[in-house]
């Protein structure tokens, strides 16, 4: 059966979940156009201060359809490629997304499951998590940025011999790389996602946006180019309401 993408609000956070656990919950084009339309209704509505990305059925994702791609391979390689643009769009407006987007992490998120992880903000991940690239363990390279992510966050030689040998990573390596930002026990990995994300929907929402923009682009940005869009958003978060209001409530609790 063909994964769905599941969404749920849970007060201010929009929960989309990858359903399709008799396949841990593999990837499709049903998904990345239900993942694209999601966030463009989440980013133009206000009530919505965060998205998180999870899996049914005690997995995150099991990567790309292997059946699918099976057939692909007798077919023209347009049909390959036009899945893979989809897939990218998906992955492109989760990194562009001005909200937070918080990846929930039980079980495995293997190949492109593990490209979706690493394109979210942060990732709250259970104690027993498997993270795995697994894409040479089948013969294929990456897609879903991947090797993106990776040459960023990690030593070259640690990115390049994980991709290598299909690396398979627990949830406490990953963190130690700097991967995964919250550790939890098994079963309680949402209920602790939604915890974060009710937290960084106290900050301003112009403010995260601010700042997740600024992040995106620091590592292609020269010093001078960044220290401008620095002063850019700073005068237009100062002259806004939401600056206004907290400055004032922090100075009346200093004279307190």
């Amino acid at each position: 059966m063909t994964t769905e993408l599941l969404t749920e609000r849970r007060d201010a956070v929009l929960v989309m979940t990858l359903s399709g656990p008799a396949t841990r919950n593999t990837l499709s084009p049903q998904v990345y156009a239900a993942g694209i339309e999601s966030l463009n209704m989440a980013e133009s509505d206000p009530s919505v201060a965060a998205v998180i990305v999870t899996g049914a059925g005690g997995h995150f994702c099991g990567g790309g359809d292997l059946q699918r791609l099976s057939h692909n391979r007798q077919q023209d390689p347009s049909q390959q490629a036009a899945n893979i643009d989809a897939f990218h769009q998906w992955i492109e407006a989760l990194r562009a997304f001005p909200k937070p987007v918080i990846a929930a992490v039980e079980g495995v998120a293997a190949g492109g499951g593990l490209s979706v992880t690493l394109a979210c903000d942060l990732i709250v991940a259970a104690d027993n998590a498997r993270f795995v690239s697994a894409y040479s363990k089948v013969g294929l390279s990456t897609d879903g940025g991947a090797s993106w992510h990776l040459a960023r966050q990690l030593p070259r030689g640690v990115a390049l011999q994980w991709l290598w040998t299909g690396g398979d990573a627990t949830t406490q390596q990953m963190q130690q790389w700097g991967l995964v930002h919250q550790i939890e026990p098994a079963g309680t990995v949402l209920t602790a996602a939604l915890a974060l994300a009710d937290t960084l929907a106290k900050t301003p929402a112009n403010v995260l946006a601010s700042l997740k923009e600024l992040v995106n682009d620091a590592p292609q940005a020269p010093l001078s180019e960044h220290l401008a869009a620095e002063k850019r958003h700073f005068l237009v978060n100062l002259m806004r309401p939401e600056a206004g209001e907290a400055i004032a409530r922090f100075l009346q609790r200093k004279k307190g």
